[in-house]
């Protein structure tokens, strides 16, 4: 054991002779380890945040139809119209007595392509997204008044919009365009006020507008089955229904966020729902939906992991020929050792030591930076783009990570570790340059 730590003790001082060299090989690998494990920690985090668009939501629920595409146009937005759920299912199912609460959800409208939600209060009192996570305000107010409109961050930011600005929506999804390349024949007449920007959520709520129930009614109210009357007609028309009945509430709704009471009764309402007799329903369980759909990513990740192994490995290949180029320069040194009593294997284990030393202070070297790029940018991430980073201490897989990196860069130092066994051997005082 003395020796060994001898041994320790050499090749910490081997190596502080040789700082300059050495540092730049410590960077390289701190470098490597920042990137492996950041991006591990930003894949990790970025599907959290991806399932947990509707992080306190139990059940979606709307018309029978496929689970995945009804998650991707209730949730995501995405996709076509679907099959539409009655205004009255809504209600019974929010009197259930397991139910928490509601959050009734109306689609089919848009604004320069981005989509338009319909709700009520509960929307912004209830909706939750990564950890709990409630709607925030950052400007403005909440919707109060029939033709008020909350703004998604990334609508306001992209489109100019702010508080007080005033709209107009169009009839049916689009292209994302310009003023100028808007298309006024799907346009409603009716002209909305923006009260509120909400603050950066990381869900599709930040590319959507946000309207009331009673709004979505209205705007609709004198169409008949694909016929539409003249914008100005209808839109005067229109305002005066709507301020006598400011109340009015839809007949369908595109689908309905459910949250219970108690969690494991999930089960149980879920066949209620499907069993439901008066309208054939879809209730989804987000979780297992948000996960099947995340799989499909799996090639993007694999890409990612991919780059940053790339980069390991190159950083260790620079350690292997650093240490490879030095030996020419210490064969005297490990002869010297040799003849006041070194073994053969002790200048294995010393070169090996030195190896796991470098690497030992890359790995933590690059620990510490990836924790304080974190501390610095985790709340301009959740601010600016809505994506949630947190200080967390390391998975079990980031362990494995940083365990693997470690024993590849000991595998490295074997290599000049064997030739300098190998040199040790032949090698005497007198050694030739």
């Amino acid at each position: 054991m003395k020796r060994l730590l001898f041994l320790l003790r050499l090749a910490g001082k081997s190596a502080w002779n040789r700082r300059g060299t050495l540092i730049l090989v410590v960077f390289s690998i701190l470098l490597s380890t920042t990137l492996l494990l950041g991006i591990e920690k930003v894949r990790t985090q970025v599907k959290q945040n991806f399932v947990q668009a509707v992080s306190g939501t139990d059940l979606v629920v709307g018309a029978r139809g496929g689970e995945v595409e009804l998650m991707l146009y209730a949730v995501f937005h995405l996709g076509g119209t679907q099959q539409t759920m009655r205004y009255e299912t809504f209600k019974k199912i929010a009197a259930m007595p397991e139910v928490e609460f509601a959050i009734p959800i109306s689609l089919g409208d848009s604004h320069m392509g981005y989509p338009v939600v319909a709700s009520n209060a509960s929307l912004f009192r209830y909706y939750q997204f990564h950890q709990g996570r409630h709607i925030h305000i950052l400007k403005g107010s909440e919707p109060k008044d029939l033709f008020d409109l909350a703004l998604g961050s990334d609508v306001a930011k992209n489109l100019g919009y702010d508080v007080g600005s005033k709209l107009k929506l169009s009839h049916g999804s689009s292209e994302r365009t310009s003023h100028s390349e808007k298309k006024h024949s799907h346009e409603h007449s009716e002209i909305f006020t923006v009260t509120a920007v909400l603050e950066a959520t990381g869900t599709p709520l930040d590319n959507s507008l946000m309207i009331t129930l009673g709004a979505m009614e209205a705007i609709h109210a004198h169409k008949t089955d694909g016929e539409e009357h003249d914008h100005h007609e209808s839109g005067h028309a229109a305002h005066e229904d709507a301020h006598h009945h400011e109340h009015h509430l839809p007949k369908a709704l595109t689908a309905t966020l459910v949250g219970l009471k108690h969690k494991n009764s999930v089960f149980k309402v879920r066949r209620e729902l499907r069993a439901f007799e008066e309208e054939a329903l879809s209730a989804v369980m987000p979780g297992v939906v948000m996960d099947s759909i995340w799989s499909m990513l799996g090639n993007v990740e694999k890409v990612l992991i991919l780059i940053s192994s790339f980069v390991t490995v190159s950083g260790l290949a620079g350690l292997c020929a650093v240490i490879l180029a030095g030996l020419g320069e210490r064969r005297r040194e490990l002869a010297i050792l040799r003849s006041v009593g070194a073994r053969p294997l002790d200048i294995l284990v010393l070169l090996v030591s030195e190896g796991m030393l470098l690497v030992g202070c890359g790995i933590l070297g690059g620990l510490a930076t990836l924790y304080l790029l974190f501390l610095f940018i985790a709340p301009y991430a959740a601010s600016v783009y809505g994506i949630f980073l947190d200080l967390t201490v390391p998975s079990s897989r980031e362990w494995m990570i940083l365990a693997a990196i470690f024993l590849a860069g000991i595998i490295t130092s074997l290599i000049p570790a064997c030739r300098a066994y190998r040199l040790s051997l032949t090698d005497g005082l007198n050694v030739t340059r």
